[in-house]
């Protein structure tokens, strides 16, 4: 069984058993996290798909929360031409590494 979640507004195609690196979650490691803005759930051959509007009501998916860690760095670079200005920057994004335990 398989399933389209929306959370940090992105959406992920997830399973049961399935690691999955998102957004950043306000949990603890080795916490439970239920995500329930599930858009889509299948079985595995893909027959009985019920699509929500834009949501499933009564649906839910549990996870259990691995880590808690940061990004690659991203080099970020502001530069005008002829005025000798350059700057340089860099980002790293907050993820939350979460496995998928059951999908409900």
């Amino acid at each position: 069984m398989f399933a389209v979640i929306e959370t940090g507004s992105k959406q992920y195609l997830v399973q049961t058993g399935q690691k999955l690196s998102i957004e950043k979650l306000p949990a603890e490691v080795g916490g439970e996290v239920v995500f329930d803005k599930v858009l889509l759930l299948a079985d595995d051959e893909g027959k009985n798909v019920q699509i929500g509007t834009p949501y499933l009501e009564g649906v839910s998916i549990a996870a259990t929360v691995e880590e808690q860690k940061r990004d690659k760095k991203l080099r970020v670079v502001k530069f005008k031409r002829k005025t000798r200005y350059k700057r340089v920057f860099g980002h790293r994004q907050h993820k939350t590494t979460v496995e998928v335990k059951e999908v409900a």
